[in-house]
């Protein structure tokens, strides 16, 4: 290894992102599983939603994954730009003849802005529920922090006005979300070491399942949640 050190090589620093990637990829799974629970109505929903809210808040093991998953995001963003950066200066000139897809696709040409979007998404996300649900004055329910009607009423028209716009944006990031994870998924594996023309093209399947399932089930929500409500 280089006098540099193995944190400052590009290799290393491919391993970290793969491995950020594929993390942020179970998180966004258990997420997922937990949203869902906004889709089940009346009283029964509202108790299931907080209850959720509240045991990963609570719970010591869910405490420790969360500030795991706050440092992958964080290292996943800052290793993504230094690899960006390093790109650029490995080839500082284009391609004499743009050819689109026949280089590569869109998003891994452009899977910086990708991150970009989803990182002013993540902050503003946190912002609207992570932040009120730890430190904001939140309404309380039977006990419990009622993050379940701060939720709905986000986006919810007859309770605020920018329901439409942050459902539309909500959808928008999503749509980033897909292609971000079209490309990042197998190359993930690629970074790894793990490819093979036996098993690569499962992988690429269950990628490409992957980046259209999570992000639009993810994006149904604020629909349900507005469409139900106006």
């Amino acid at each position: 290894m280089s006098n540099t050190g193995m944190l400052k090589s590009s290799l290393a620093k491919k391993y970290f992102m793969a491995l950020t990637g594929l993390f942020l990829c179970l998180f966004l799974v258990g997420h997922l599983l937990g949203n869902l629970q906004l889709f089940v109505g009346g009283e029964e929903g509202r108790l299931a939603f907080n209850n959720y809210a509240k045991f990963m808040t609570s719970n010591p093991l869910i405490k420790v994954m969360s500030y795991i998953t706050y440092a992958s995001i964080l290292f996943h963003v800052i290793d993504g730009f230094v690899l960006t950066i390093q790109n650029k200066k490995a080839r500082p000139v284009k391609y004499v003849v743009e050819k689109g897809n026949r280089n590569s696709s869109w998003g891994s040409r452009n899977m910086a802005l990708l991150g970009t979007i989803l990182l002013v998404f993540i902050s503003t996300h946190m912002m609207n529920f992570w932040w009120k649900m730890h430190f904001g004055d939140m309404p309380i329910y039977k006990g419990v922090k009622d993050l379940h009607t701060i939720t709905t009423n986000f986006f919810n028209p007859n309770e605020n006005v920018m329901a439409g716009g942050a459902m539309a944006l909500y959808v928008f990031a999503m749509i980033s979300m897909s292609i971000h994870l079209s490309h990042g998924f197998q190359s993930a594996f690629q970074s790894l070491g793990i490819s093979h023309p036996k098993y690569s093209p499962t992988i690429k399947m269950i990628g490409t399942a992957f980046s259209i399932l999570i992000p639009a089930a993810f994006a149904s929500i604020p629909v349900f949640l507005y469409i139900t409500q106006a």
